[in-house]
């Protein structure tokens, strides 16, 4: 076990809040934050964690701590509706003389928060900082799912900019703890063809970002199935987050929070992430308020999990029995939630939608359906 306070800097609550202090509607006076010693996190139920590397965004790119206190600085004014759900602010990862230097400090952070069974929210580096996020699991030999949300697909072999090659030894690397990859809101013009021919070869699941707009509700069993979430600003139209200058498309600041309080409802996440922020490229800390406001639904996303039955509490799903293509199975539908799960031959149950339903009792085999046996 190592001591959390060897790898992280303190919040300075009142340089967020301007001196003026937190009234008790808002997030910033119920947040338990390392001040002048690191929290007990012991009771929290998300666990928040700032990062300022920033190096692997471009070969003009410095150390930027100033981007994780931006988004909190937004995030603590907000108004608190989740007394139920627990925050601890650990503060900021100290940062390496060297990239490497910096993910083994966040990957130790990290591996200490989730061996706890703590949800991490990390926020604030660039998008290769996801390297690090997944080194924690790594380390813990923890065999995931993962899924990226962003405009474009990570894997240039011929780019030496790290936040646009990570994805290669995040997928390649030995020994690999990735089962299963998803990516969602790639736009085509942003990527190569080639590549999605290589996903598709390995039978990762990609998903244009008008195809995820034109049915969102499809997004959620695709997050409630990951453990690791990486969301890259960059997926966000510019309109809606200024800092973004890849691309004038993508998610609305309202979709981007959909997804982000799908995430909140996943029981099986326990680590997501958003990067891409740059508060020298933001406008009137528009998109750190995004940001911000993005949070807040992944906590009420968690509020709204507490709910939730485990899935051996048949009492509280209606079970609906369907056979397709010769092949019978279960669906399960939480009288809680709504949300619904299909098995699999060997009797596992994977998150699905109500139109996997649909598609089943039509006598047609669901692609989800497909897909995860294609993988098995």
């Amino acid at each position: 076990m190592y001591d959390l306070q060897d790898f992280l800097l303190p919040v300075n609550t009142h340089a967020l809040s301007d001196d003026n202090g937190y009234n008790n509607g808002q997030l910033g006076k119920h947040i338990v934050s390392f001040e002048n010693e690191s929290p007990d996190i012991i009771n929290a139920d998300i666990v928040l964690i700032g990062v300022g590397e920033t190096r692997g965004g471009g070969p003009f790119e410095q150390k930027n701590v100033e981007a994780a206190d931006a988004i909190r600085k937004q995030l603590y004014q907000l108004n608190y509706w989740h007394p139920e759900v627990k925050i601890a602010d650990i503060g900021n990862v100290s940062l390496g003389s060297s990239i490497n230097d910096s993910y083994a400090a966040i990957k130790t952070v990290l591996a200490e928060v989730l061996q706890k069974n703590k949800t991490a929210v990390l926020f604030g580096g660039s998008h290769d900082v996801t390297l690090a996020q997944y080194g924690a699991y790594r380390e813990m030999q923890k065999v995931i799912e993962a899924t990226c949300i962003d405009a474009t697909i990570d894997l240039s072999s011929e780019s030496a900019v790290r936040s646009e090659n990570f994805l290669l030894e995040m997928l390649t690397g030995e020994p690999n703890m990735v089962k299963h990859y998803n990516h969602i809101g790639f736009q085509s013009y942003l990527v190569n063809p080639q590549m999605l021919e290589t996903m598709d070869k390995l039978r990762f699941d990609c998903y244009r970002v008008g195809k995820a707009k034109e049915n969102m509700e499809e997004m959620e069993p695709v997050i409630r199935n990951t453990h690791l979430l990486s969301f890259d600003i960059s997926a966000i139209k510019n309109s809606d987050a200024p800092a973004n200058d890849i691309s004038p498309n993508g998610f609305t600041g309202e979709e981007a929070c959909m997804l982000t309080r799908y995430a909140g409802l996943s029981n099986n996440l326990s680590s997501f992430g958003i990067y891409g922020y740059q508060p020298q490229k933001d406008v009137n800390d528009l998109t750190a308020k995004q940001i911000a406001q993005m949070l807040w639904y992944f906590i009420d996303g968690k509020n709204r999990s507490k709910m939730e039955a485990s899935l051996d509490e048949l009492n509280h799903f209606n079970e609906y029995h369907s056979v397709f293509a010769e092949v019978e199975t279960v669906f399960l539908q939480s009288r809680k939630t709504n949300r619904w799960w299909m098995q699999l031959p060997d009797k596992k149950m994977i998150a699905c939608s109500y139109n996997d339903y649909l598609c089943a009792s039509r006598n047609e085999i669901p692609e989800r359906w497909l897909r995860a046996q294609e993988r098995n």
